[in-house]
């Protein structure tokens, strides 16, 4: 597997089961960063992309990552290591419920999480071990995936997550639960014609004037929209 070549650093894939895709990217981009967080959470790095897309992005001092498949884990170091931000990005190798309990414990917090969360319920498990881990709910529901946030998120936090459009009510209101408010989405469709695809779902612990947008990918077969390349063009090499 190639490694893929972004602007400014290079993404090496071939020891996780997940490899670089359009919605890792869009989250990485489309995430504010208008309060200039300090500290920045990426809950399942898988390549690390999110994580290294938002240390471009900003001044934070430290970006952290948790990661609970073992070579996931040893891929997000790599990348880590070899990108101009090492000395800032960090990843633990541990299940994000251990790993929140352990911080809530310690009172940190962050002022940006993010995650791109598995999210295809158990019945269409495959029989690869690792890429379920990182498709599959059952290795992090998403009402554990929120509690663990809404432990670690600072007073004025920000949470931005992607999950397929037909999740988005569940999800908001499972958040909502957790005090967590809905104050951002961007539904994401491949092209005109199409279906909504993606949510991508940005909260805070305030209650705020919902913003909401909508995002088509492409014209047609690989003739980006406008749109979509503003968002994405300080980091793919072709836009």
């Amino acid at each position: 597997m190639k490694p893929f070549q972004f602007k400014e650093f290079t993404v090496h894939q071939d020891k996780t089961a997940m490899k670089i895709g359009t919605d890792g990217v869009l989250l990485g981009a489309w995430t504010s960063i208008t309060d200039f967080p300090n500290s920045i959470l990426d809950i399942g790095s898988g390549t690390g992309v999110i994580a290294l897309m938002l240390a471009q992005r900003t001044d934070a001092m430290t970006v952290d990552a948790v990661e609970l498949n073992e070579n996931a884990y040893e891929q997000t170091v790599e990348n880590f290591e070899k990108s101009d931000w090492g000395d800032r990005l960090f990843c633990y190798n541990a299940s994000f419920q251990e790993f929140a309990e352990e911080l809530a414990e310690e009172e940190e917090s962050y002022d940006l999480i993010v995650s791109n969360p598995p999210f295809y319920t158990d019945e269409f498990e495959t029989k690869d071990n690792a890429r379920n881990e990182a498709r599959f709910t059952s290795s992090l529901s998403f009402e554990e995936l929120l509690k663990g946030v809404s432990d670690l998120l600072a007073e004025n936090g920000v949470f931005a997550t992607i999950i397929p459009f037909k999740e988005e009510e569940n999800f908001v209101a499972l958040a909502s639960s957790s005090g967590l408010h809905l104050n951002r989405v961007c539904r994401v469709k491949g092209n005109s014609n199409a279906e909504v695809k993606r949510s991508l779902l940005e909260f805070s612990n305030s209650k705020k004037d919902l913003v909401s947008e909508e995002l088509t990918i492409e014209k047609e077969r690989h003739q980006y929209t406008d749109a979509y390349i503003n968002l994405t063009k300080d980091f793919y090499l072709k836009m």
